[in-house]
């Protein structure tokens, strides 16, 4: 995707960041410039999300080759006061937003949706 992306009027439900997140929880080794693509964001402007998501301990990254390797913690508590208040963690957040139900399966251990 060259350039900058369309640009979006109004409000939405998701933040960059969680768009960001699910695109690596549907594929932990994704390059930024697919992850741009699908978010319809710039590539810098998804290098400052992952460096915002590591630093806040969501996501690390491991070096393999010319890519990285994402992993993501989905143990970690949502950061707003009424998710974290209530407990809600990464997983139940990518739960929602994960396309694929198999892939959510692995990421996950859930032997429910193992068979989708």
């Amino acid at each position: 995707m060259d350039g900058v992306p369309e640009s979006h009027n109004g409000w939405t439900f998701l933040t960059n960041h969680a768009r960001v997140l699910a695109a690596i929880a549907d594929n932990q080794s994704v390059r930024v410039r697919d992850i741009a693509a699908r978010c319809r964001l710039t590539e810098r402007a998804v290098q400052k999300i992952i460096a915002d998501l590591e630093q806040a301990g969501y996501l690390s990254h491991i070096r393999q080759g010319r890519g990285n390797t994402y992993r993501i913690d989905p143990a970690k508590i949502l950061r707003h006061p009424t998710e974290a208040g209530q407990g809600l963690t990464v997983a139940s957040l990518l739960s929602l937003l994960i396309q694929d139900e198999a892939h959510r399966a692995t990421l996950f251990g859930d032997p429910t949706h193992a068979s989708g």
